[in-house]
């Protein structure tokens, strides 16, 4: 009988983990999370550009759709809403989206001008600052590509 008293009170003392266990653990996750956590915002901004570049892809074909239907581009005034909801022009035949139109990947409004610097319509996203110009994640997203 004693021996199976020693191991039942051996067993006791080693459930669980020390306090020192769980420190080390704690300071391999803070330095991996260290190490990751940057390299995983790296790769977010690049996709909130494609994103951006393929929201203004669609838009592009919308409008192309909509100049069809009705023979001109939407006014900058009337903007992109257009797309959705009928603005009274004749040959309107849309809805040319499916769903509302959305913000660009930073929360700001797409720009929508017609006529542009080309002459045909421009959809602009000032990206992650929000205002016009910039490099890396604030560069500009346009639908000329310029």
């Amino acid at each position: 009988m004693q021996i199976g008293k020693s191991l039942t009170s051996k067993i006791k003392e080693e459930d669980g983990f020390t306090l020192m266990e769980l420190l080390v653990v704690l300071v391999i996750i803070g330095l991996l999370a260290g190490l990751v956590g940057p390299l995983l915002y790296n790769k977010i901004n690049p996709a909130k550009q494609t994103i951006a570049q393929g929201q203004i892809g669609n838009f592009t074909t919308a409008l192309e759709s909509y100049w069809i239907d009705t023979g001109n581009f939407p006014s900058s005034q009337q903007g992109l809403d257009v797309l959705r909801s009928d603005p009274g022009v004749e040959g309107w035949n849309g809805p040319y989206l499916r769903k509302e139109i959305p913000n660009d990947p930073w929360g700001n409004a797409y720009l929508y001008t017609f006529p542009g610097r080309d002459g045909s319509f421009e959809i602009l996203s000032f990206g992650a600052d929000g205002i016009e110009g910039g490099a890396g994640e604030n560069a500009d997203i346009t639908s000329w590509g310029g």
